[in-house]
């Protein structure tokens, strides 16, 4: 996954889904995974919000200029791509 240029690097399939059935456990009730990358470890982490409202807080890949950037949004049920 994040493959390409418009990336810092691929993200391991099994890591991105062992991330969305982490987010459908929690007893919070999650409905996005965000997929952030840290520019200072170079790796990718997820972050888990309850509402759409609370994406709006994350800079995007291309418009980052601190430490994190948010690289994609997913629905945890249907496993759509959001942003």
């Amino acid at each position: 996954m994040f493959e390409g240029s418009d990336f810092p690097k691929s993200l391991d399939e099994e890591t991105f889904n062992l991330w969305l059935e982490n987010g459908r456990q929690s007893k919070i009730g999650y409905s996005h995974l965000l997929i952030v990358w840290d520019e200072y470890d170079s790796t990718y982490h997820p972050l888990y919000v309850e509402s759409r409202e609370e994406i709006e807080g994350y800079q995007k890949n291309n418009q980052s200029t601190g430490r994190e950037s948010l690289v994609a949004v997913y629905d945890l049920y249907s496993e759509s791509r959001i942003a």
